[in-house]
């Protein structure tokens, strides 16, 4: 598999990511390292996951694999932290809970550090001086290799990487974890510009759509499927609506006409887009992990990503046309000095 550099870093990752949401709740620790296993003899190397996934029992099971199925140094492993588990703040990205989750986070891993630690979400109870000070604090502690932000808006992107850029010491932020599919391409807007401008490394979540571009959901809801599932119900219904559909339709066209799953059409789509390093595969068992590492053999012909762009595109006007076009090209009319 491919390495690519995570951002304007000297780190280089696998340019496709294991997602470990599911481990230690949908997905048992024995199919975790039968993933796992799949996933490294591919040439994988970065394994992410977050505190609060399984409410820390993802970070348990990769501590345990780590034990006895990779030794440390020849895995990447990024997690997050951020997100309020009890109470009533869903997010705090304060000092104190930034660092003692950290604390709590390798513990559960057995190790002494993690690759790329990164913010789980924007906090807007907490001043973002005090959240980048604690990712300061953090690598200059030795815990944490690099850092990065995770569903961040792009102005709130373009403040944090331009605060960690204004004085040497501080740690760059090198990384965006955000949601961005073929049903999902609202990061195109200013997210991803600002992460170009900025050197930070794009890595997409759920780049299959929550699993509705596998094509799984066009006659239904599978029993074995996520949106069949409490919890998860919610999370995938989102995409079940008719501009879905006819995504999912054209993705099924052209993964006919090259003889190859919808899937590995979206994978291969997702992971050629300018700036995006890594796509997160978030898998329930090794036998879906093995369908989608197949894509890291595909690569698109220019005409089929073109049509794929044209059916998902997205509208983008004022003011965000200005930075893609200019005053007075396209259809912005050139109003001089305004």
């Amino acid at each position: 598999m491919h390495q690519r550099p995570l951002g304007r870093s000297g780190l280089a990752v696998s340019r496709l990511a294991l997602g470990t949401m599911t481990w230690g709740r949908d997905t048992d620790p024995d199919d975790a390292a039968a993933q796992l296993k799949l996933y490294l003899e591919a040439g994988g190397t970065l394994l992410d996951t977050a505190d609060v996934y399984g409410d820390g029992d993802a970070e348990n099971v990769i501590g345990s694999l780590l034990d006895h199925l990779v030794p440390r140094d020849e895995v990447l492993i990024a997690t997050k932290a951020g997100l309020g588990q009890h109470g009533f703040r869903r997010r705090d990205s304060s000092r104190g809970h930034l660092l003692r989750t950290l604390d709590a986070s390798l513990r559960r891993l057995g190790t002494d550090y993690v690759d790329l630690w990164q913010v789980h979400g924007y906090d807007p109870q907490t001043p973002l001086e005090e959240t980048l000070s604690a990712l300061d604090h953090a690598v200059n502690s030795g815990r944490v290799r690099y850092v990065g932000v995770s569903n961040f808006a792009g102005w709130q992107t373009a403040r944090a990487a331009a605060w960690q850029q204004a004085f040497p010491a501080r740690a760059p932020i090198v990384a965006t974890q955000v949601e961005y599919s073929l049903l999902e391409r609202g990061i195109e807007r200013e997210v991803l510009p600002a992460a170009a401008a900025l050197g930070i490394g794009v890595l997409p979540w759920s780049p299959l759509g929550r699993g509705v571009l596998t094509g799984k959901y066009r006659n239904g809801r599978p029993l074995d499927s996520r949106a069949a599932t409490e919890h998860l119900a919610p999370f995938v219904q989102t995409y079940l609506e008719p501009r879905s559909s006819s995504i999912v339709e054209a993705l099924v066209i052209a993964a006919g006409g090259l003889g190859v799953s919808p899937l590995e059409v979206a994978l291969a789509w997702i992971r050629d887009r300018p700036g995006v390093v890594a796509p997160i595969l978030g898998a329930r068992t090794a036998g879906q992990l093995q369908g989608a590492l197949l894509s890291d053999e595909l690569t698109l012909p220019y005409e089929i990503a073109a049509a794929l762009d044209d059916v998902s595109a997205i509208t983008v006007g004022y003011p965000e046309r200005e930075g893609l076009t200019g005053p007075g090209t396209g259809d912005t009319p050139d109003l001089g000095a305004y």
